[in-house]
């Protein structure tokens, strides 16, 4: 089955990483382009990883994960290879209904990371289903190239109109039909 496409608000969501290699640093960098308020824990950390945690000033632990250590989270990602770890974990994520990721294990997950494109507010997400990470990632580059680099000077002004005009039919078609004549100049 597909997993269902929805945009989380992470404000107020603490987050925990269990994990401290490469696929973690993946992970941490994603996450870093909607919150911060991330925490990490893992035996090891690389050396990219703790640079990553260091600049962005970040909570972390070097030691092993211990059952009851996401209690306090809305959003677990476990980037080890440990798979019985995922299990465990992903089961307890249950107990505390917080949102699992096991990164390349999907049995373990609630939700999996797309490949997306974040330009100012605007993010669009590509996924697969997990059926080719490869095809999401290249149909992202594709999609990216697409996109004009004054794509955040439009939408502030369209939030901006959005917050001063009032509600209704009228500011609903305005808004459409600028929208509508940016996308077709911008395809030329």
């Amino acid at each position: 089955m597909s997993y269902f496409p929805a945009f989380l608000k992470l404000d107020d969501k603490k987050i925990l990483i269990v994990g401290g290699g490469n696929i973690a640093y993946e992970k941490l960098v994603h996450l870093l382009d909607f919150t911060d308020d991330i925490d990490l824990i893992a035996q090891e950390f690389s050396d990219e990883m703790l640079e990553k945690v260091k600049e962005n000033n970040l909570h972390f632990e070097k030691r092993a994960y211990k059952e009851g250590d996401i209690a306090a989270y809305a959003v677990v990602i476990i980037a080890v290879d440990d798979i019985p770890l995922q299990a465990a974990i992903f089961e307890e994520s249950k107990k505390y209904k917080c949102l699992c990721n096991a990164v390349d294990s999907v049995d373990y997950c609630d939700f999996i990371f797309p490949s997306y494109i974040k330009k100012d507010d605007l993010t669009i997400a590509v996924s697969t289903s997990g059926a080719s990470p490869a095809m999401a990632k290249h149909l992202r580059r594709y999609l990216q190239n697409l996109i004009p680099e004054n794509i955040g000077t439009f939408l502030r002004e369209m939030r901006s109109l959005r917050e001063s005009l009032p509600k209704g039919k009228e500011r609903m078609k305005m808004l459409d039909e600028k929208a509508k004549k940016y996308i077709q100049n911008w395809s030329k």
